[in-house]
């Protein structure tokens, strides 16, 4: 199983501290926790749950029509958008796939799973903050069945304009490349998404997730937008009753809350505005990002990861992202609460750890990743 961000279960085992006490910066999920509509709607579901949950989430997908002003016949639902990229990648059957590094690795684990494939790498540089360059892609793309973009990406936090996204999807549909937008974060970003093209360009395959805005994480619940000559074809290869009852309800309740969307927007921003300034006080490089979570540069990054779980302080460790070595870490952005613990936390391994290593003390914002 690929490492990811959020087990907070294994950390408490093995710490011997109870999971709720454990602070989990690893796993980038909205501080403000489960909107109380969607709790709400939750507890007035559970009753029913003697029924089997409606297999095409009919309700869900009108509310997700609604919201994005899309075709509800376009959407498929499934058990967050992880099922969805494994479900492409199964129907579709892609030999040569347009990846770049780092990025979500569940795109090529799906690929090695499900079909034989061809890897054609595009190497991010840490000099240019690790930004997807639009013509690169489109040069990268050539000759490739299928490329994936996360948007904004994974693990670095950077965007890659809505206007460069449609250069690069009309390139797609040129080149007859499927291009998947994977916008998993874009919520944060709302007005930079294409989920709106999906109608007019047959290679174009934009997904959605409900776990991270909206925390819904426990839930598991996600969308994908295909255009109509290609939904049949997928839903033929889905497995019925992905999505539960109690996920479709939240979901509903969750797009219906307007007040919880003010409301993380203002949060967000307040606690990144204070986070940046606690990094530049502390001397830490880290990359600008358009979303709720960072990424960190430092000379000792794994005694830190180590030192800070022992503490029951969870940071996501990204050496096991292509791309990146061992000096890179991702933090979540999160309550002013707990982001002082983590700033206190850091401030003392940034003093301690380099002298008991032997390490000169070197944290300053450097050129690959100076603050915008």
């Amino acid at each position: 199983m690929t490492e990811h961000g959020g087990n907070i279960y294994l950390t408490a085992q093995e710490i011997g501290m109870p999971e709720e006490k454990i602070i989990d910066f690893s796993a980038p999920i909205n501080p403000l926790g489960v909107p109380k509509s969607a709790i709400s709607e939750i507890k007035n579901t559970a009753k029913y749950l003697f029924n089997y949950p409606d297999p095409d989430a009919t309700e869900l997908r009108q509310h997700i029509s609604k919201y994005h002003g899309i075709n509800s016949e376009f959407i498929i639902c499934g058990n967050g958008s992880t099922e969805l990229i494994y479900l492409i990648v199964r129907t579709l059957k892609p030999k040569k796939v347009l990846m770049p590094q780092p990025t979500f690795s569940e795109y090529e684990r799906a690929c090695k799973i499900n079909s034989k494939f061809k890897i054609q790498n595009l190497k991010l540089g840490k000099e240019n903050s690790f930004d997807i360059e639009t013509e690169s892609f489109i040069k990268f793309m050539k000759n490739c069945e299928m490329a994936f973009l996360c948007n904004p990406n994974n693990p670095t936090g950077r965007l890659v304009k809505r206007t460069d996204v449609l250069k690069i999807a009309g390139a797609a549909k040129r080149l007859k490349c499927y291009l998947v937008v994977d916008e998993a974060f874009i919520d944060f970003v709302p007005e930079e998404s294409v989920i709106r093209e999906v109608e007019k360009n047959p290679y174009l395959i934009v997904l959605r997730s409900m776990t991270k805005f909206y925390a819904l994480s426990g839930l598991r619940i996600g969308y994908g937008v295909f255009h109509e000559n290609l939904v049949q074809k997928i839903k033929g290869y889905k497995e019925p009753w992905a999505v539960n009852s109690l996920a479709q309800t939240a979901g509903i309740a969750a797009f219906k809350d307007a007040a919880f969307k003010k409301k993380t927007f203002r949060v967000i921003k307040q606690e990144k505005d204070f986070l940046e300034k606690e990094f530049k006080k502390l001397g830490i490089s880290y990359i600008p990002s358009e979303v709720n979570y960072y990424l960190l540069r430092l000379s000792h990054t794994k005694e830190i990861v180590s030192a800070l779980r022992n503490k029951g302080i969870l940071v996501r460790d990204c050496s096991n992202f292509k791309g990146l070595d061992n000096s890179y870490m991702r933090i979540a952005v999160r309550s002013r609460r707990e982001n002082e613990v983590l700033i206190k936390e850091l401030s003392k391994f940034l003093d301690v750890i380099p002298a008991k290593a032997g390490i000169q003390k070197t944290n300053k914002l450097d050129s690959a990743s100076s603050a915008e």
